[in-house]
């Protein structure tokens, strides 16, 4: 079976944390390990509840945490239906752990070739 993972975001602006006055490098790691996943097929999805309030309303554990504790429980992270984490973001071995990836996918450092390489 495959894993699916949901992100919750609080609300903002984006989400890879580059807009604004100052760059959050927690949210660009996080914006990352999800791009290195997606390349990978993983089912993941993250949503900002700026920008999409719906994905809140129609998840029954995000409106019963949100109604118990507040925004202040954001970021929650869903891994196959079940509530893994709330109030932080997971670390980059969680992600590889959860996804059943090698840790590196989400390390991956460009390579050094003189030709132009795509992510």
């Amino acid at each position: 079976m495959m894993t699916k993972i949901r992100i919750y975001d609080p609300a903002m602006c984006c989400d890879t944390g580059v807009c604004g006055p100052s760059v959050d490098p927690e949210l660009t790691r996080v914006a990352t390990a999800i791009f290195m996943l997606e390349k990978e097929t993983i089912d993941i999805a993250r949503f900002n509840l700026a920008t999409d309030p719906k994905a809140f309303v129609d998840e029954t554990q995000i409106q019963q945490l949100l109604h118990a504790e507040g925004v202040e429980a954001l970021p929650v992270i869903i891994v196959n239906d079940k509530i893994k984490l709330k109030g932080q973001y997971p670390t980059n071995e969680q992600l590889a752990e959860w996804a059943n990836v090698p840790l590196d996918v989400l390390t991956k450092q460009p390579s050094k070739s003189k030709g132009i390489e795509l992510l």
